[in-house]
């Protein structure tokens, strides 16, 4: 099969696909993304290379080099280049930085130390520095699958790579869709303890404009936190402009390709210490970029129930994720504490003025509903998200400066990037 659309806008195309892991089953998900180039015909095509950037962590699951590199040969020889990326790779590249005097050594650690942002950096740095065109970033626990709602839900495959590479000559970002289980809100039943009134002012608090309780509300509540794809969006191809809301244009991290001739590169990502939200820092850097939202879904298996769709089984039901499954509530409330701690920041860059009777709101709210959630969902974290928001509101003039020396650090940097994209390629 190939997928019409793509050659007859585009050809000579140097194609990186960025991912940044630290799951020992990679290399399952490397063989169903090779497959589905395949299947669209990207790997026969000689007017498109596939090029490979992987950065690694070892410390997220204790896991060993080989357990990202050791893929199928025969996989591997149908693209035109895999590069791996640990912590030696990338220090060897900051210190090439700093001794040919582009950036400083503090500069360097902005763009490229620890932290889920720096690694995406890093992927980003070195597609640059390898000549690409575009790079497009998928997840380790996204499939190139949609999902539909029926009994038993309807699934098709997506060629994720061929719509963005169709719309991404005419913008600098392509951002597309998610169905599956993107919410790591769990369904729960409410109570007298937890009315839902009290549980929605819980999301609120926590969440931005772009994501609150009137929209996750059906998925969690409704659908047992699936979330199907439309098939109206599925039928037609047709990107459409992401808008600015509150000076951000909201993307997500992956399912994500960034166009490098053109602005996809210009800033960084960034996260605060110990927090995530490296995709939302980056939605308020793109107001001067164009920003396309594309009909390709991924299918988000945030709690890894679905590996067997990476082998061709597709199950004829989606569970419900329930509040009552400890692991479910675990993950929910280690999600609630990174969202408290990138949520000052966020006020901080796009709502200025309102930010301290934000913060006065959010932490009335996790005084008033602290205890009864702890006692729902039996997770202690839930009494520490007061000290987490005072913590991270003490730290937030020093986070946004952080913030800021790391585009500045990024600007100086990019243009190195770029003469010297031939000089040397990642091993």
């Amino acid at each position: 099969m190939v997928y019409h659309g793509y050659n007859d806008l585009m050809k000579d195309l140097k194609v990186g696909i960025g991912f940044v892991t630290g799951r020992r089953g990679f290399r399952h998900l490397f063989r169903t993304y090779v497959n589905n180039w395949t299947e669209f015909g990207f790997v026969a095509d000689p007017s498109t290379q596939l090029r490979l950037f992987v950065a690694y962590d070892l410390s997220y699951f204790g896991t060993h080099p080989s357990d990202f590199k050791k893929v199928d040969p025969l996989l591997a020889g149908k693209l035109d280049g895999l590069c791996w990326f640990g912590t030696t790779r990338i220090a060897q590249e900051k210190q090439q930085l700093v001794r040919e005097g582009v950036v400083g050594k503090a500069e360097a650690e902005l763009l490229f130390g620890d932290g889920y942002g720096r690694k995406r950096n890093a992927v980003v740095w070195f597609a640059l520095r390898a000549g690409m065109d575009r790079l497009l970033f998928i997840d380790d626990d996204e499939y190139p699958l949609a999902v539909q709602r029926g009994q038993p839900p309807l699934w098709c495959g997506q060629s994720i790579l061929g719509r963005h590479l169709a719309a991404s000559a005419e913008a600098d970002i392509t951002h597309g869709r998610h169905c599956g289980y993107i919410s790591p809100i769990p369904r729960l039943d409410f109570t007298a303890d937890l009315p839902e009134a009290d549980f929605a002012a819980f999301i609120d608090a926590l969440s931005n404009d772009i994501v609150s309780w009137d929209t996750i509300r059906r998925v969690v509540i409704g659908d047992g936190g699936v979330t199907y794809a439309d098939p109206d969006i599925l039928s037609h191809n047709q990107p459409v402009e992401v808008p600015a809301v509150k000076g951000m244009k909201f993307i997500s991290g992956a399912n994500l390709c960034l166009n490098l001739e053109r602005g996809g590169a210009d800033a960084p990502f960034f996260n605060p210490p110990g927090a995530r939200g490296e995709d939302t820092f980056l939605s308020t850097c793109l107001l001067e970029r164009r920003v396309l939202r594309v009909s390709a879904y991924t299918f988000h298996d945030a709690f890894l129930r679905y590996k067997a769709l990476l082998h061709g089984v597709l199950p004829r039901r989606l569970e419900a994720v329930e509040a009552t499954d400890a692991a479910v509530a675990q993950r929910f409330a280690k999600a609630a504490v990174g969202w408290v701690r990138y949520k000052p920041l966020l006020t901080y860059i796009t709502d200025r003025s309102a930010y301290q009777a934000t913060i006065e709101s959010m932490s009335a709210t996790f005084r008033r509903l602290g205890p009864s959630l702890q006692r729902y969902f039996k997770a202690a974290e839930f009494l520490s998200l007061g000290q987490e928001l005072k913590r991270y509101d003490r730290q937030v003039v020093e986070h946004y400066d952080m913030f800021e020396r790391t585009k500045l650090a990024w600007r100086k940097a990019l243009p190195w990037a770029r003469a010297n994209s031939n000089r040397e390629r990642p091993a």
